[in-house]
């Protein structure tokens, strides 16, 4: 978007418009920053709800503590509340009186501001600093960063008018922004039980009670058989860093958890690339496998659940198990029976609070519906078939709600920089003519 005035330079392009001004933050608000509660004094019951970064984003509380809560670190509604670490995330507060934690702060006006302006204006410049901030881990934010900020100010009058009309176009965005989310999230259901009918042989006509535990019905003519019968079951391992010399020539695919997020959402069935190889000396010495093409791996751990099939030779670590499939089942079949009973592996078998793991010793016990080979291999065609369908519709509903983000955006800044006057603003067509 083209800005009428370089708000961090001070130098504009086009005449700054009339009354408007070049303010610091810190002439229009007063900072205050989070109080540091000791952890004994958290539960998940207490005096006053405690607001962390994680909290910001959040509609309900999961800590509170007890005792004193200093004046300075007391949150009321109408103050803004800005993250100091990672995406320097900036909230109108209105969940009522809440103790702030450290490494968040909150702003109040001084005279002649409206915060809500404020807080519509202040997002940009906070952008600006977390993209040119280096960090090799969690970006951080100073007090002195954001009171040194410099935003364009109308007068009050014009303020509460610009704001008065973002909060009812941003309403309006945001509410078909989540009709669009709603619209995905019943393209996942949608797709995720069109593959557990395949599997299940849901165009079968006679059927028998399952006595898997994530199915209902399987076809009377079908097998329920423990995988462990049709697939040679393995591990992983990793090479002790201890050896140095067992980390050169690292030629080997290695799969560890990094490698879920290529198959997290399911469209993806082959892993050819992983982040890390292993060398022929490291697998000789360890308890690593290299495990032919073909063969399906399921992570057990961190982000349990998640499975696809070896595009090349590979080994994997500690954290996955893998099956070789013989001759009567089909891999790309295995695979999708394992993604279908997902939410059974995780609410049935992993262990964790946090992080989910799932035991070797039950996956050994794993079992699927087995159809003939030739009727394996017409369902997972048919799978690739309706999730193609359906995939091609999910793209276009994020590519709305994309576009639906960057209209968002481009019009608080037109609006905050006086590039229309909000005041013949038209709600049919206020996005008209504004350059994404």
């Amino acid at each position: 978007m083209s800005l009428a005035w370089d708000v961090r330079s001070g130098s504009g392009r086009e005449a700054l418009p009339p009354d408007w001004q070049i303010r610091r933050v810190g002439d229009l608000v007063t900072l205050s920053n989070g109080y540091p509660f000791p952890s004994e004094s958290f539960g998940p019951t207490g005096d006053i709800p405690l607001v962390r970064i994680r909290d910001l984003a959040d509609h309900s509380f999961e800590t509170y503590v007890t005792g004193n809560v200093p004046q300075s670190a007391l949150l009321r509604d109408g103050d803004v509340v800005i993250g100091m670490d990672g995406d320097f995330n900036l909230v109108v507060w209105d969940r009522g009186e809440a103790a702030l934690n450290q490494r968040l702060c909150l702003l109040r006006p001084r005279a002649d501001v409206d915060m809500r302006f404020i807080a519509y204006a202040l997002p940009s410049s906070l952008k600006i600093i977390n993209d040119l901030t280096f960090a090799t881990t969690v970006k951080h934010l100073s007090s002195t960063d954001v009171l040194t900020e410099r935003v364009m100010l109308p007068p009050l009058e014009g303020q509460r008018c610009i704001a008065d009309f973002l909060d009812i176009e941003i309403a309006r965005m945001d509410a078909l922004a989540t009709a669009e989310r709603r619209v995905l999230d019943r393209l996942a259901e949608r797709r995720a039980a069109g593959v557990v009918s395949a599997v299940a042989g849901g165009e079968h006509v006679d059927r028998r009670k399952s006595t898997l535990a994530w199915l209902e019905t399987v076809p009377d003519s079908w097998q329920e058989v423990r995988v462990g019968l049709l697939a040679q079951m393995g591990s992983g391992h990793t090479p002790s860093r201890s050896h140095p010399e067992w980390w050169v020539d690292c030629a080997i695919p290695w799969i560890t958890t990094g490698e879920v997020k290529q198959v997290r959402d399911d469209r993806i069935e082959d892993l050819y690339e992983t982040r890390e190889k292993i060398s022929e000396l490291g697998l000789a010495n360890s308890a690593a496998e290299l495990h032919r093409r073909g063969t399906v791996f399921l992570c057990r751990t961190a982000s349990a659940g998640y499975a696809g099939v070896m595009g090349e030779d590979m080994a994997t670590s500690q954290d996955f198990v893998t099956w070789t499939c013989g001759p009567r089942l089909n891999p790309y079949y295995l695979l999708w029976c394992l993604r279908a009973m997902r939410p059974d592996l995780l609410g049935r078998l992993a262990m964790g609070s946090t992080h989910k793991t799932i035991y070797v010793p039950d996956l050994q016990m794993l079992r699927i519906p087995l159809p003939p080979l030739d009727e394996q291999g017409r369902i997972v065609e048919s799978i690739r078939w309706q999730n193609a369908r359906i995939d091609v519709l999910v793209d276009k509903v994020r590519r709305q709600i994309d576009l639906l983000n960057e209209r968002r955006q481009a019009l608080i800044t037109a609006a905050v920089t006086g590039q229309f006057d909000v005041s013949t603003a038209s709600g049919r067509n206020v996005t008209e003519g504004i350059t994404v």
